[in-house]
């Protein structure tokens, strides 16, 4: 069976958590649980997620903070919050949050799944039309098809320059540190593949240098910043 999506689910109460985890699997669904908001943190930064389920009331840091710290680095993927509470101003801090939406336990998994679902058609959408980016009238990045097309002229990219780029189009304009860089693209912060970083750096400011409106700048000492000017 094809995995339909990643779910990160931060649940504290082992028994609820098991048997959430239990029954998406058995839907056909990857589920990275985790019983406390730092290790929720950390299953984030190493791991491309799709959608996050996260329960209000947990140790070592609550829902609502580790919904903030997602929303920081991540403004698309969903979140939805598990909650016993139905007060009208929890929802509404939750939403402040940045969660998308609420689900009151105890609740029914076949409307859990429901309401997945109806996320992750909404993300995946926005995915395709995400996946061309287009510079100026006569360039653009095709992800699916690695290509950077500058005025015309098609150059085949690699997997990973591709996926490095689209991580720094994704976040342009904003600062990226080295090792949310190596984490998100890499899948760890480690010294020699910094190295390596700096290569593929190298390569993506050669191939955008002639292309209008779009900049890659070194910030010593922190990382990068991708200027893209539309």
């Amino acid at each position: 069976m094809s995995v339909k999506a990643k779910i990160l689910l931060v649940e504290d109460d082992a028994s609820l958590g098991f048997v959430v985890k239990d029954s998406l699997e058995d839907s056909g669904y990857e589920v990275l649980l985790c019983n406390d908001g730092e290790s929720g943190w950390q299953q984030f930064m190493r791991n491309n997620v799709d959608i996050c389920l996260l329960d209000v009331m947990l140790p070592r840091k609550d829902g609502m903070t580790l919904a903030t710290q997602i929303r920081k680095k991540n403004e698309k993927v969903p979140i939805l919050f598990l909650t016993a509470r139905n007060m009208d101003e929890d929802k509404i801090a939750g939403f402040k949050a940045g969660g998308d939406d609420y689900i009151v336990k105890p609740f029914n998994m076949e409307e859990l799944i429901l309401r997945l679902e109806v996320f992750l058609k909404r993300t995946r959408e926005d995915r395709v039309m995400d996946e061309q980016i287009v510079f100026g009238t006569d360039s653009y990045f095709d992800y699916d098809n690695l290509l950077l097309v500058n005025q015309n002229n098609p150059l085949q990219l690699t997997q990973k320059e591709a996926d490095l780029f689209r991580y720094l189009i994704q976040n342009k304009n904003a600062v990226l540190k080295r090792e949310d860089i190596l984490i998100n693209v890499w899948g760890k912060d480690d010294y020699f593949l910094g190295r390596s970083m700096d290569v593929f750096m190298t390569k993506v400011r050669k191939y955008i240098k002639d292309i209008k409106g779009l900049e890659l700048q070194t910030i010593h000492g922190v990382g990068f910043k991708l200027i893209f000017e539309q």
